[in-house]
């Protein structure tokens, strides 16, 4: 087994580590941590105090938590607890933007000093202040003070992406959020902000799984935050231990993606290298003993012609001859180029496309499992991709039938990015194209496998690039794929360069 590898899951990595961290598994507890239960109590006690002051108003409580709730066991100097337990004393801790006439792009005003800021859901997306060029009067700001925001509040994206959070810098200019943010502001004595943020993100999925609506999603409702996010609080000591270690175990992480990154490109770069060594004929030494090339297409090109001769396939149109302005380098002199299209199998159809407009339309599709269409969804660059899995009939298939493609064929893509290529699975199944790629079943003289080498080279990939019609949705067509041109080495030699590139590649994985 190999281990010269570095693929990893570093998300899963990072759930990881945070669902140990909210556990209390990540960090040692420390018994001269005041526990959480006496933070709560202080708070309470404080609260009940400013509500007999009225310096603010008394809320409806919050219903205890149930064990049922409680998801796994804490340390005992934790606690369970609501969003809304954690949440600044003060009225409107968490609000979220103005709807409707409250706040409209008839009150917006060009930026000046007397002008405030609106803070949109871009803010929190991108961690910035400076996104968004909104701004409101004085006027306008004072009926709005509520939902103002200050240094250290958290603003949270509440539509569309949802979930986002971003805690405001020190030089956060005065403003107001608009009706795509949430903000909140927390007790600092009794949750830190960081801390917050790593229990937060465990609940994007909770927030997503109830947000309303479908062409644009909504979070739920702010009195539905306050009661169904819970999670267990940790002392504030452990609080800001555990956002520290997990700051460096995710500062470790990025590294080792960065690594991972650079390896993978580096291992591109040494695939695509040996493949063009492959493909210049200086992979492997050439044998005097070999057939040449030319003998091969002389075989090849003899083989129809008596096919058609006995009527057996028709004629096709003759590919014109190839310039020495359009051969991109030199080969060995056992090489040929030829194009794609002198290279196909002595039958009808050996190249050809997917059915256009209604010959395959939607409403031929079936949930039955019978004629399965390849679409470009399917044409991976490492080889076949079991998705998005679609239909025909068997008895639509006869409508469609030079389009047929059996196991072993090589299909290749017409667009999004064009010109790559896979051979279909061996199975039983029944395969039919769509209309973005082309089938290629090439002639059994040569090697399948490498001419797939051949056909995902950068040799065959820049001359489709060269030649893509369209800007929104680049594409080849079949008339170009059959025109391009490959080098093309005597039979033992391809088998050789193939053996040499599968034992390359294995050494790179």
């Amino acid at each position: 087994m190999k281990t010269n590898t570095l693929d990893f899951d570093a998300q899963a990595l990072r759930e990881k580590i945070l669902d140990l961290a909210m556990r209390g598994k990540l960090v040692p507890q420390d018994p001269n941590d005041e526990p959480a239960s006496v933070l709560l109590e202080k708070i309470t006690a404080e609260k009940e105090q400013l509500i007999k002051e009225k310096k603010i108003k008394k809320s409806k409580p919050l219903a205890p938590i149930t064990d049922d709730e409680k998801p796994f066991d804490i340390p005992d100097s934790w606690e369970w607890v609501r969003l809304g337990d954690v949440l600044s004393l003060e009225n409107g801790a968490i609000r979220r933007g103005p709807f409707g006439s409250s706040l409209k792009k008839a009150f917006f005003v060009p930026k000046d000093k007397n002008t405030y800021k609106v803070y949109e859901q871009g803010n929190a997306i991108n961690h910035t202040i400076d996104y968004g060029d909104y701004y409101i009067s004085q006027e306008k700001y004072n009926e709005l003070k509520s939902f103002s925001v200050r240094p250290k509040d958290i603003i949270i994206s509440g539509a569309g992406t949802i979930g986002k959070t971003y805690i405001l810098p020190p030089d956060t200019p005065d403003g107001v959020i608009n009706q795509a943010l949430i903000r909140v502001r927390l007790n600092d004595n009794l949750i830190t902000n960081e801390f917050f943020l790593l229990a937060f993100q465990q609940k994007v999925s909770l927030l997503n799984k109830k947000a309303k609506g479908t062409a644009m999603k909504n979070m739920f409702s702010i009195a539905h935050m306050k009661n169904d996010l819970i999670w267990a609080l940790p002392p504030l000591e452990e609080q800001s231990r555990i956002a520290a270690k997990i700051a460096q175990l995710f500062a470790l992480l990025r590294k080792v993606e960065s690594s991972t990154q650079q390896y993978a490109k580096l291992q591109t770069l040494l695939k695509s290298k040996v493949l063009d060594l492959a493909m210049r004929g200086k992979l492997v030494e050439q044998d005097p003993h070999d057939e040449p090339a030319s003998v091969l297409l002389e075989k090849i090109k003899a083989e129809k012609a008596q096919l058609v001769k006995e009527g057996k396939i028709k004629k096709s149109k003759q590919l014109p001859p190839i310039t020495d302005d359009e051969k991109p380098f030199d080969i060995p002199d056992s090489w040929e180029w030829v194009r794609l299209g002198n290279l196909t199998a002595p039958v009808e159809y050996a190249m050809a496309d997917g059915p256009f407009g209604s010959n395959l339309k939607k409403a031929d599709y079936t949930l039955n499992p019978e004629v399965r269409i390849i679409q470009l969804s399917n044409i991976g660059d490492n080889g076949w991709k079991n998705n998005n899995v679609k239909y025909t009939t068997f008895e639509h298939l006869k409508a469609i039938q030079r389009s047929e493609v059996y196991p072993g064929n090589i299909v290749i893509a017409k667009m999004m990015p064009a010109g790559r290529a896979i051979i279909v699975p061996n199975n039983d199944k029944k395969y039919v194209l769509s209309s973005d790629a082309v089938k290629f079943i090439p002639n059994e003289l040569l090697n399948k496998i490498f001419l797939l080498f051949c056909i995902n080279s950068d040799v065959y990939r820049d001359q489709v690039n060269s030649k893509l019609q369209g800007t929104t949705r680049p594409r080849t067509s079949l008339k170009k794929l059959k025109s391009f041109i490959l080098p093309i080495p005597p039979v033992k030699e391809q088998k050789r360069i193939l053996i040499k590139l599968l034992l390359l590649r294995q050494d790179l994985i």
